[in-house]
């Protein structure tokens, strides 16, 4: 017979929290981004240094913070192949959340400087050489795709693979604005095409930094997966198995890309605890995704006085 606060932990769960990020595919993928940025980032800073272009400057300034970013999500990815140890029971995951979260923090900054650059060229245009500029644009160009294609096919919530593709991103329409603002000063003549090419790539990149770092911090202060609504899955667990009386004290969160946790208080009838969570975790896995599951088994009233569990509420 169960007492009022029997624990249920699914240790299995947790298990395949750590396997389900398949790091060693993204550190290649991530380390091969990182070489090829890097190596177009010295020809964008050459050919932008001898063409005067700023498109080509801030596209070269873009790479070198996209090659930090792609170093540090590297970093981060291998890092989360670290094991749980005594001090950090859950291991090394989130650090590939923080580096999402710092990536779009440092394209903030990337916006801001290349706005100042644009405005001051736009006041004060000089010359610029079309030809060259045209030309190492749009090898960027190719490159950019080339990254873009290896770093393609992440899980929609891996944000330390977004973090590093949206870079790359920014990176191609760095390369395009740089392409078309090329093409207009050599055959047009209109050298603030290349200044004003620039800020709208800025705004451009804004709006997905925005997005990233939104995602980002929402996973760091355990907010509920976007996609989930809470009522839902305490609604449906109510209904998994007739000798559940109850669920309350419910929180869903995730602690890195794909890992979703939860935890909760089931009131289950007297003798009906095995039954009751197992219908609990086939519920939330095969339903929900989540696979890391712990369990509060009350076979009466809660007695657990702290606030949020008595009113019923959740994350």
């Amino acid at each position: 017979m169960s007492g009022p606060h029997e624990h249920h932990h699914h240790t299995g769960g947790h298990a395949h929290m750590h396997g389900h990020h398949v790091p060693d595919a993204r550190g290649r993928k991530l380390l091969l981004a990182f070489l090829l940025t890097l190596l177009m980032l010295l020809a964008e800073a050459v050919g932008g240094l001898w063409s005067g272009s700023l498109a080509l400057l801030a596209d070269a300034g873009h790479m070198m913070v996209d090659a930090l970013a792609l170093a540090l999500a590297f970093v981060g990815a291998r890092l989360a192949l670290r094991p749980a140890d005594a001090r950090r029971s859950y291991g090394y995951g989130r650090l590939e959340v923080l580096a999402g979260f710092v990536n779009a923090l440092a394209q903030f900054v990337l916006v801001g400087f290349i706005a100042w650059e644009a405005v001051q060229r736009l006041l004060h245009p000089g010359p610029i050489l079309s030809g060259v500029m045209l030309s190492v644009a749009f090898a960027g160009l190719l490159v950019n795709l080339l990254v873009l294609r290896v770093l393609h096919g992440h899980a929609h919530d891996d944000v330390n693979m977004a973090g590093a593709s949206l870079h790359v991103l920014g990176d191609l329409l760095g390369s395009i604005g740089a392409v078309l603002a090329a093409l207009a000063v050599r055959w047009l003549g209109w050298t603030r095409a290349d200044p004003v090419l620039s800020l709208l790539v800025s705004v451009l990149i804004l709006g997905n930094a925005w997005r990233l770092l939104r995602t980002s911090a929402h996973i760091l202060l355990e907010g509920v997966p976007e996609d989930l609504d809470v009522g839902e899955v305490q609604q449906a667990l109510r209904d998994a198995d007739p000798s559940i009386r109850d669920i309350h004290h419910l929180h869903v969160w995730q602690l890195a890309s794909g890992s979703r946790m939860a935890t909760l208080h089931a009131q289950v009838r007297e003798g009906d605890d095995a039954c009751a969570v197992a219908a609990i975790h086939a519920l939330l896995r095969q339903r929900f995704g989540i696979r890391h599951v712990t369990v509060q088994v009350d076979a009466g009233p809660c007695t657990d006085h702290v606030r949020g569990c008595m009113d019923h509420g959740h994350r």
